[in-house]
């Protein structure tokens, strides 16, 4: 997972707002008592900080891939 997808999925999950303030101040026990920036900025991959964040915040497992979109016509 690139990092432009976490923030992708945050944003979807959280608002993109509240998906900013969750990242700089919720610590996670399960990053090392970390807030998701610190645990990026540490070099921890962004899935393990999803898979942290999505935990946390009580994702269900339907909406932790994302939403579907539908598919574009060509």
């Amino acid at each position: 997972m690139r990092l432009s997808e976490f923030w992708r999925l945050m944003d979807d999950e959280l608002g993109a707002a509240y998906a900013r303030s969750v990242a700089s101040t919720q610590v996670i026990g399960a990053l090392d008592g970390r807030t998701p920036d610190q645990a990026l900025e540490a070099g921890t991959p962004p899935r393990e900080v999803w898979a942290a964040v999505c935990e946390a915040m009580d994702v269900p497992p339907e909406r932790r891939l994302g939403r579907d979109e539908p598919a574009r016509r060509r």
